[in-house]
């Protein structure tokens, strides 16, 4: 995958959520998304209740308009803790189930070459993680909804069940050099390690899985 990281002088697309979604074409983004019932609603909120209330003593509402120095503690009290609250692995993780991780893969790997190029993957039990570079064009959210859409509807047929699977808002960040690419490519290749996982999670990278540890 070519790497190209975000641009300052370029234009960038912002629109906001629960959480802020930076845009800009050619670069890459690393993905997190969660099931839904991954983190218990009152974690959550504390978590974004203590987000806030930082922001607002830093004068910002976005995170990416920080100075270097504030981004670095912002993500380590921040980011790091919500990811903490994803591996500490709440809620049904029927990613973890074999067949389940197979029908996403499927659609993780259905748009690789065309609509996107994915580098670095995992499969946690409750969430994924993606290193997605978009084709010309192609916006993030689409990619993101065939991957969740999709994988709903599959998932859902193959359990008998009916109703949401995903959160509806993933977290997205682009990537802004080589270094923090690397980071984010061993953080993704490390992940089942760090929640303690020795089955139940698959690790990839472009069309390969690295892993199946289990599944």
């Amino acid at each position: 995958m070519a790497f190209l990281p975000y641009d300052p002088s370029a234009e960038t697309r912002v629109h906001r959520q629960r959480l802020p979604h930076w845009r800009q074409w050619g670069t890459t983004y690393f993905v997190t998304t969660r099931l839904a019932d991954s983190i218990p609603t009152h974690l959550a909120d504390e978590w974004r209740r203590k987000r806030d209330e930082w922001l607002l003593a830093h004068h910002v509402t976005d995170p990416a308009i920080l100075t270097e120095e504030d981004r670095y503690e912002y993500h380590r009290e921040f980011t790091a803790k919500f990811h903490d609250l994803l591996d500490a692995g709440h809620g049904e993780c029927i990613l973890a189930n074999p067949n389940c991780a197979e029908r996403l893969i499927q659609r993780l790997l259905a748009g690789h070459g065309t609509a996107y190029q994915l580098d670095a993957w995992c499969i946690m039990p409750n969430h994924i993680h993606a290193l997605v570079e978009p084709a010309e064009n192609v916006p993030l959210g689409e990619i993101i909804r065939h991957w969740k859409g999709g994988s709903s509807h599959d998932i859902n047929q193959l359990l008998h069940r009916r109703g949401s699977l995903w959160q509806r808002e993933p977290f997205d960040h682009i990537v802004r050099s080589e270094a923090q690419l690397e980071h984010f490519r061993r953080y993704i290749e490390n992940n089942p390690q760090k929640a303690g996982l020795k089955i139940g999670f698959v690790v990839g990278h472009g069309s390969e899985s690295k892993s199946t540890h289990g599944l």
